[in-house]
């Protein structure tokens, strides 16, 4: 399966997630790419929007080259490969307060005038534009469930076999629409993969999940809401 780009992409997740309409899911973006998807997505659902930060650990001197990775708490997860690549104790300590550092400015921009939205008792679909290694999505899920969703969901456009049977262990539910047998990067299933940057971030997070009605136009937003409880729950 192709797609045009991230807008593309996230209107087929958000029909693959349609049972969840009129739950008020919170959804959840990886930043930075998973971030104008999951605008799009909670838009459709009638849900909320918000961001769990993540971040890569890369190997030494291949930054690249994922070993593991980091939640903004400190809790770290390290892939079998992590120590063949280098990568020992000392190293996974620096590189791990090296990314917090990282998280902890990106929240400071991104959501600086609010905690983060607690999923406790939600529905909380944890949005990514793809999982290569599937190393930050492991550690996306992980952070979520310690915080008491009702229900977790992993949702990616694209994944490789290996990243979504790493991640399965850790959601209720995946949504992936394309699990190709040849995957080598999630870039190369989108005719358009432009980079994201902080900016647009910080826009897609700023706007309302749904317009608001016009003054005067009787219009009811959860009129068309459905009372589907969705698969899982």
């Amino acid at each position: 399966m192709w797609f045009a780009d991230r807008d593309d992409a996230a209107d087929l997740l958000a029909r693959a997630l349609a049972p969840w309409r009129g739950q008020h899911p919170l959804v959840l973006a990886v930043p930075r790419g998973g971030v104008p998807m999951g605008r799009r997505i909670a838009a459709a659902l009638d849900g909320e929007l918000d961001v769990v930060l993540v971040r890569k650990l890369g190997a030494p001197g291949m930054p690249e080259f994922a070993i593991g990775a980091v939640d903004e708490s400190g809790w770290t997860w390290l892939a079998d490969h992590a120590r063949l690549a280098g990568a020992d104790d000392a190293y996974v300590a620096r590189e791990s307060a090296a990314q917090r550092e990282v998280m902890r400015r990106r929240r400071a921009r991104y959501t600086p005038v609010r905690p983060p939205i607690d999923p406790a008792g939600r529905v909380a679909i944890v949005v990514d534009d793809g999982l290569a290694t599937g190393a930050t999505m492991l550690a996306a899920l992980h952070a979520v469930r310690a915080r008491g969703p009702r229900w977790l969901i992993c949702a990616v456009p694209v994944a490789s076999r290996e990243a979504l049977a790493l991640v399965r262990p850790w959601c209720d539910e995946a949504v992936c629409l394309s699990v190709p047998d040849d995957f080598a990067a999630v870039g190369q299933y989108y005719r358009e993969f432009d980079q994201v940057d902080d900016d647009r971030v910080v826009a897609a997070l700023a706007m309302p999940a749904r317009p608001e009605p016009e003054p005067g136009s009787g219009a009811d937003p959860d009129a068309n809401s459905n009372s589907n409880s969705g698969s899982g729950a």
